[in-house]
């Protein structure tokens, strides 16, 4: 005797994707689908070690520097480039939220732009180092659009230009927010 299948209604799977996330592999894959393949950075650590370095001193006795990848920049300044776009924009600490914009294509930017501090914690560092938990923190901030494919370019010509602000500006640390 056969068995008779029940009728179980079919549920759909839900995504564990917020509804207003960036499909940001998608998307990545459909800009770029005439390009070859991206090759990912490999780093091993055995090799070639990060340079992390101790602190010399106690935190609350650190300058420390600011570096996001959010895509901040001034009002008054032109916005970040869509693809490649190693630039970056200094904001001073004392910028509030109406003097800035986000330009980003490699998130969704909406939150961003009602609150930089989300990407660009300036008013928090600025906190910390009120209340002496860090001992300054260097004034401006630096922001560059972090939707930058070619490692060859960070590793060029934005990693040494983000050192030797950071080595200008005696900062002990510096701090980068990804986006």
């Amino acid at each position: 005797m056969a068995e008779q299948a029940s009728e179980v209604p079919i549920v759909k799977q839900q995504s564990s994707r917020p509804p207003d996330a960036v499909p940001y592999i998608e998307r990545t894959r459909a800009l770029y689908a005439r390009q070859k393949p991206y090759r990912w950075v490999e780093n091993d650590a055995d090799t070639d070690p990060p340079p992390w370095a101790p602190l010399a001193k106690p935190l609350s006795q650190c300058r420390v520097a600011l570096i996001s990848s959010g895509g901040v920049h001034p009002a008054a300044s032109e916005p970040f480039h869509f693809r490649n776009d190693c630039s970056h924009r200094e904001i001073p600490l004392s910028a509030g939220a109406a003097e800035l914009r986000v330009s980003h294509f490699g998130y969704d930017t909406r939150d961003a732009a009602r609150d930089p501090g989300c990407v660009l914690p300036t008013a928090a560092l600025v906190a910390l180092a009120t209340e002496g938990v860090i001992g300054r923190v260097v004034d401006p901030a630096l922001s560059f659009m972090g939707g930058i494919y070619s490692a060859r370019l960070v590793r060029e010509e934005l990693a040494p230009r983000f050192c030797d602000f950071v080595l200008r500006q005696k900062a002990d640390l510096a701090y980068l927010v990804p986006a």
